[in-house]
């Protein structure tokens, strides 16, 4: 079992760029949320091109493809944009937020109506901050709740868009018991949060909530509290927030082991389990659920991607393309990039299928629920390709 974890903390240090360098390294940050700007900021005149920033971690080492690919997926969607244009103008935070501050500043003197960026979550508020008073939104790539509010919305898929979207499908098939088992960072009490928020919107309750540190210790104890109320029949779903490059195999080895049998018990996670089809062979990931984005609307995009750059995008690469489009269907319409554009019920189409941005600054988007079927991947609940149907 050490093995394993060992395993999973190589496999951290190798991949963490994907699940963490978006913006859980803000939450020290303090949050710009109690304020009120971006209401009637970025006013533009259609008929000439949108200055756009884009802001990116360009001479950040650590950053790795990800800019250049979001640069990237940035100009592809501008090249699919209808009867607008858009000046992309690009800065580079260097991923450190005074340099985020200082560029977006000169950004808007320059006169970009809206910020595309920053990457990391810090960054991102440092900038949302340094124009706040001039009225200008900032879209970032980050996926970290804490930051969002006043001019700051993030891009980036959030725990409790996913929590929501299983909670509300589980509570329709009668699941509504959750034991929430989630290792103790700042991460997994995100993620906790996010599923006890969706259960009480849902007509569902969280039983159990565990915490355990990644050792084979403290979870072996976080399971042993969880396993007598699935004996007693007071849980019948076992929710992981869990990711493969942290302790996620751990988890579906050792609670079945444990006695919470995926048989009896519907296992549900909060991240994309899809992307290690190695691991789909052990005994928790059997019929369990979590989501995954509209399957054709990424297909088309990462093949027009591959056809424009001869390559496959960074999996963060469709937020800078969302980005794009949400500015691009506001400015067709004749809007304003304000908050009250941003936010309107509609939505917008994206890399990924339908998303929108809600009014606290965070977005919520179209996901498909997902099983594992004999070691392959099963769609049961297909994404909504719009607001208001099924899966919202």
């Amino acid at each position: 079992m050490f093995a394993l974890f060992t395993a999973a903390r190589k496999a951290l240090r190798k991949t963490a760029l994907v699940a963490g360098l978006t913006a859980l390294a803000a939450c020290d940050a303090t949050s710009i949320g109690s304020l009120t700007p971006g209401a009637g900021g970025g006013r533009i005149d259609a008929s000439e091109p949108v200055p756009v920033a884009l802001l990116l971690p360009r001479s950040d080492a650590n950053a790795g493809s990800i800019p250049r690919d979001l640069e990237n997926a940035a100009r592809l969607a501008i090249q699919s944009l209808d009867g607008v244009s858009v000046d992309l103008r690009v800065y580079d935070t260097a991923g450190q937020p005074a340099t985020a501050s200082a560029v977006a500043q000169q950004a808007v003197d320059e006169g970009a109506v809206v910020i595309l960026g920053p990457l990391y979550g810090e960054a991102a508020n440092a900038a949302a901050i340094a124009v706040a008073d001039e009225g200008v939104n900032v879209l970032s790539f980050s996926n970290n709740p804490t930051i969002a509010g006043g001019n700051l919305f993030i891009l980036g898929q959030t725990f409790q868009n996913t929590a929501s979207r299983l909670v509300s499908y589980g509570a329709r098939q009668g699941q509504t018991d959750i034991a929430v088992l989630f290792q103790d960072n700042i991460a997994g009490q995100i993620g906790r949060n996010a599923v006890q928020s969706a259960a009480s919107a849902n007509g569902a309750r969280v039983v159990a909530s565990e915490g355990y540190q990644l050792n084979t210790e403290s979870l072996t104890s976080a399971i042993g509290r969880i396993s007598p109320l699935v004996d007693a029949g007071e849980a019948d779903t076992l929710m992981l927030t869990d990711s493969w490059e942290g302790g996620l195999s751990v988890v579906l080895q050792l609670a079945p082991e444990q006695g919470i049998s995926p048989a009896s018990t519907q296992y549900m996670g909060l991240t994309r389990w899809d992307s290690r089809p190695d691991g789909f062979q052990l005994p928790g990931i059997e019929g369990a659920w979590f989501t995954l984005p509209n399957r054709s609307a990424l297909s088309a995009f990462e093949g027009r991607y591959a056809a424009a750059y001869g390559g496959s995008p960074h999996p963060l690469a469709p937020l800078a393309f969302d980005g794009i489009n949400a500015i691009g269907s506001l400015v067709s319409r004749g809007s304003g990039i304000d908050r009250a554009a941003l936010t309107q019920g509609a939505g917008f189409q994206g890399a990924t299928g339908v998303f929108r941005f809600l009014a606290n600054g965070t977005n919520e988007r179209g996901l498909a629920i997902a099983t594992v079927q004999n070691q392959q991947v099963t769609i049961i609940d297909p994404a909504p390709r719009s607001f208001g149907g099924a899966g919202f």
